[in-house]
């Protein structure tokens, strides 16, 4: 008999969601284009070609080599030649570069007097990825030139022996699971469970809210289902779980594959791992979806906190270096762990042992927040204190008294319909044969 009623309520759940038009553009249409427009604008990984401007003092032919090396780089591009610092400075302000190099007038002869050198960088640091790419750009060349500068200064060695002198300890750059170095294959797997979550609240705090309007409007009775509290729960998780199996295999699956992002899960380990999540979500929507009286409320709690979530992930700045009050705050929404938990499924490979916490504590998670929702309905719904409450009270009463009046009416005709017939009675035995 369970089983019929959570299948009529989840029915019931999905015909709901699938007529209101707000509620799809949450569970499908926004999932459907954000994902597409983050990995759209991080589709380039890293900046290249950052205008630079240089102030070249030396003139020399070294300066000359250190700047047309800087040039061919992926990183810089050296759009403009200053005459002095103060041009270089009024080009930056007006935006037509992000940083100035400035190679010193004895430049050269502080190298031929075989003394250290230095080049002043100076970058525009509203934009961390411009410094990072100047810093990067500028590096390589100046440890190239070294290398080339202290083989020079070698004389009377072999080929190899200038090698083993000017680099004893070879150094190769490798990054592990992310390629390009990118920005994209770092953020947008954060972005796209945050998405999941924060579409999935929205849209259930919008059902909420468009029930407790209807219920104060008294357009709305409750029905039999809700007899059950746990059976009406569980129904409605299954309704929002089969909506977003399909969502999820799109935005984590398809959107990375269609952008060429590292994808490197195997598929019962992403499964496993999401269910929870989903199931955490959800329960986590319903619980506060109890909260929201009507469906503009539902923005104001829940669109602005989007960024917070993000920072709290650990995806963007380490947890280590977070106060503790805000690591401890981060661990009441699933995203936190979903983010860290998928982020390396979908990255690095991990299997599911690997994320084996992240994956408990959003089991767990969705346990208490099942128990929180039982708890909220039990007391919003089963007692005096439900939205709507009041109306469905008024009308109980107000039919008790119509009945209470009806009987009595009824009552009064037949007392005297009997008065009638006793009346008939002696009237006909009165009368002579």
């Amino acid at each position: 008999m369970w089983v019929k009623n959570l299948l009529d309520v989840c029915g019931k759940e999905l015909r709901r969601t699938l007529s209101d038009v707000g509620v799809l553009v949450f569970f499908i249409i926004v999932p459907l284009l954000y994902p597409l427009l983050y990995a759209y604008l991080y589709s380039r990984e890293v900046v290249r070609e950052v205008p630079v401007v240089v102030v070249d003092e030396c003139r020399s032919a070294t300066s000359r080599e250190f700047l047309r090396k800087s040039d061919a780089t992926a990183d810089l591009k050296i759009v403009s030649y200053c005459s002095d610092m103060e041009e270089a400075r009024n080009l930056m302000h007006r935006h037509k570069a992000y940083g100035v190099i400035h190679v010193p007038a004895e430049f050269e002869r502080t190298l031929s007097e075989g003394r250290q050198a230095t080049i002043n960088l100076y970058c525009d640091m509203s934009g961390l990825l411009y410094y990072k790419a100047m810093l990067s750009g500028c590096t390589i060349v100046s440890l190239d030139m070294n290398r080339d500068i202290q083989m020079q200064r070698l004389s009377g060695l072999s080929d190899w022996e200038k090698e083993a002198m000017t680099m004893p300890i070879e150094n190769e750059y490798v990054t592990m699971f992310n390629p390009t170095n990118g920005f994209q294959a770092f953020l947008i797997p954060a972005v796209l469970i945050l998405v999941l979550q924060q579409t999935l609240v929205l849209g259930v705090a919008m059902l909420a809210g468009t029930e407790n309007e209807r219920r104060r409007s008294g357009a709305l009775v409750l029905g039999q289902e809700y007899g059950n509290p746990i059976v009406v729960l569980a129904g409605k998780g299954l309704a929002y779980l089969l909506v977003y199996g399909f969502t999820a295999t799109y935005v984590l699956c398809f959107v990375p594959w269609l952008f060429h992002m590292p994808q490197l899960w195997q598929l019962p380990t992403l499964v496993a791992f999401i269910v929870p999540f989903l199931l955490a979500s959800i329960f986590f929507a319903i619980c506060i979806s109890f909260f929201v009286r009507d469906r503009e409320s539902c923005f104001l709690l829940f669109v602005f906190v989007s960024v917070p979530l993000i920072f709290m992930s650990g995806i963007s700045w380490p947890t280590s270096n977070m106060p503790a009050f805000w690591k401890v705050f981060a661990q009441l929404f699933p995203s936190t762990h979903g983010v860290n938990g998928f982020a390396r499924i979908n990255t690095a490979g991990a299997l599911l042992q690997d994320v084996r916490t992240e994956s408990i504590t959003l089991w767990i998670q969705s346990g208490v927040y099942f128990m929180l929702s039982l708890l909220i309905y039990e007391r919003l719904y089963r007692s005096d204190k439900m939205p709507g409450a009041e109306f469905i009270l008024n009308i109980r009463t107000q039919v008790r008294k119509n009945l209470r009046v009806a009987v009595r009416d009824v009552e009064e005709v037949r007392q005297d319909l009997k008065e009638k017939a006793g009346k008939l009675r002696n009237r006909g035995k009165q009368e002579p044969n």
